[in-house]
């Protein structure tokens, strides 16, 4: 993938969540920037639709529906500060899960 934009690749594993890091993933197998924004991708939709089938089960905080739209509109925020980060060039680490891919990116090259 040498002459692929990184930046737009690393951008576009954002592009569909869970999916296009999967994508993204397995068609770069060298480039360590894609592969952390893939990595990143992977596990923060990962958590959020995991978080998304939870949420609903917790008592009171499940009942409240504008608890379950302020989620949504979270991770809809995040996914497009992570896209926009990913275009500037930058490897923007988020708290636990960037460290997570990060080590995950490094090790599988």
């Amino acid at each position: 993938m040498t002459t692929r934009d990184p930046r737009l690749w690393a951008a576009l594993s954002y592009a569909l969540g869970l999916v296009s890091g999967l994508i993204v993933l397995s068609v770069e197998k060298t480039n360590p920037y894609v592969r952390f924004h893939a990595w990143q991708s992977v596990l923060v939709f990962s958590v959020a639709a995991l978080a998304s089938l939870l949420l609903p089960a917790v008592p009171v905080i499940g009942d409240w529906r504008v608890v379950i739209v302020l989620f949504y509109l979270s991770v809809v925020v995040l996914w497009i500060f992570l896209m926009v980060k990913a275009l500037q060039g930058e490897q923007h680490r988020l708290p636990y899960l960037g460290d997570v891919a990060a080590s995950l990116s490094s090790s599988s090259t």
